[in-house]
């Protein structure tokens, strides 16, 4: 697995021990049951779910530090302030941005796509200019570049993908021009699993002049992120994919280009001065994070990023891949289940068909064994028109799900199929 992350341009680190059974009692919920069975939380790509570290940590902030931050000259704000802002710094690290000031808080990667597209793309693009995403995008990396082309002119353009759910790079490489201006690019799809190879597309996009965005959403959990390794231009993602609270999330930008974009919404904070004359914006990160910010939120995605760090992305990664490829070999062996999505770089999720049942009834009656699974198109509408279905079940493992769990999915599965012949 260490020769496959380096192929992909992932940075490796030291391989650490891992005790599922020993992570799971970090896990609260994982305790419950759910329609008395036990839990089995297969819906991980949509949201993770959080260690009572990053817990405790929103429980302290509003029972010792509730207040708000920058301005304040009392002990709270102080405290608050210095908690808020050395979240911004353990992100950085993790990350390995190169400025403090090139981590923006947002509200998750939707915002931070949408920043990038009303901030840089309305001052920068023009007519004729061209914006290229791919056919695997998620609904909030297609919507957002569709309203600034139709406001700027600009044309989008779509990389396709072929019957394994990968990139084509042959019609990559003859769309990129140099009237292409932006390449925005998830790194692994929410809906397929495909690993893109991101390194590949931004070198390629650089040559002509292009900025990359990178949508991590569904990689930063996963894989370590080297944003400066990888040169992209932006990358984004949301704090709860990744074991933190909802309602947060980053967008990195290089510190060069996040200086020569208009500010995104105005308020307090962005600002130096403020008369009815006119306004002075603040530096960066400030002059992109107008009004009372999530606070909590980024105190609580700091205790996630230390804990996930304390296990280590490697060995998450490996473990993760044991799952994936127990889970696929078990499900292939029913011949009624088809899986959407065999790319060879993949991430742990399993998009599938049943023959003659409808995802939702899958959904519906794994939920009554308490398997928690995902149905429907996964806010990736473009993704099953092209596979001709109308949605799929999902299945999408973290690093406290265990083989047990999957044989009860795989046992309870076989049974619905059972009940529609």
């Amino acid at each position: 697995m260490e020769k496959d992350l380096k192929a992909l341009g992932i940075k490796v680190e030291k391989k650490k021990e891992f005790d599922v059974y020993l992570v799971r009692q970090d896990f609260p919920i994982l305790h419950r049951t759910v329609r008395d069975k036990p839990l089995i939380y297969f819906d991980n790509a949509a949201t993770t779910q959080k260690p009572k570290i990053v817990i405790d940590a929103l429980v302290n902030y509003y029972t010792n530090l509730n207040s708000n931050i920058h301005r304040g000259v009392h002990y709270l704000s102080q405290a608050a302030t210095t908690e808020y802002e050395c979240a911004r710094r353990i992100i950085k690290t993790f990350i390995n941005a190169k400025h403090e000031e090139e981590i923006i808080y947002t509200r998750g990667a939707t915002e931070a796509i949408n920043l990038v597209a009303f901030s840089y793309g309305e001052a920068f693009l023009s007519e004729d200019d061209e914006v290229l995403i791919s056919h695997m995008e998620h609904h909030s990396n297609i919507v957002p570049w569709q309203i600034i082309c139709e406001k700027t002119g600009a044309k989008l353009k779509v990389i396709p993908i072929d019957d394994k759910g990968e990139l084509i790079l042959d019609e990559f490489d003859k769309l990129l021009s140099e009237r292409t201006k932006i390449v925005s690019i998830v790194h692994i799809s929410n809906s397929l699993g495909t690993i893109n190879p991101i390194e590949y597309i931004i070198e390629k996009a650089h040559k002509v002049g292009a900025i990359v965005l990178v949508d991590g959403s569904q990689s930063i959990q996963h894989v370590p992120i080297d944003v400066q390794r990888l040169d992209c231009d932006f990358f984004v993602f949301s704090g709860h994919k990744i074991y933190g609270p909802t309602g947060i999330g980053v967008l990195y930008g290089k510190k060069d280009l996040l200086e020569k974009m208009p500010p995104y919404q105005g308020g307090g904070d962005m600002i130096l001065s403020v008369s009815f004359e006119k306004t002075i914006y603040n530096v960066i990160p400030h002059k992109f994070e107008a009004g009372t910010p999530n606070i909590e939120g980024a105190i609580g995605l700091a205790s996630a990023i230390r804990y996930v760090q304390n296990i280590g992305l490697d060995v998450i990664y490996d473990y993760e891949m044991e799952l994936l490829n127990y889970a696929t070999e078990k499900i292939k062996q029913i011949p009624e289940v088809k899986i959407i999505g065999n790319s060879k770089n993949k991430a742990s999720l399993i998009s599938f068909v049943v023959e003659n049942v409808h995802p939702h009834d899958i959904g519906t009656l794994l939920d009554r064994d308490g398997i928690a699974v995902r149905t429907g198109h996964h806010c990736t509408e473009p993704v099953m028109r092209r596979f001709g279905i109308p949605a799929t079940s999902r299945a999408s493992f973290a690093f406290y799900n265990t083989f047990e769990e999957i044989d009860v999915f795989i046992n309870s599965l076989k049974k619905i199929i059972v009940k529609f012949k």
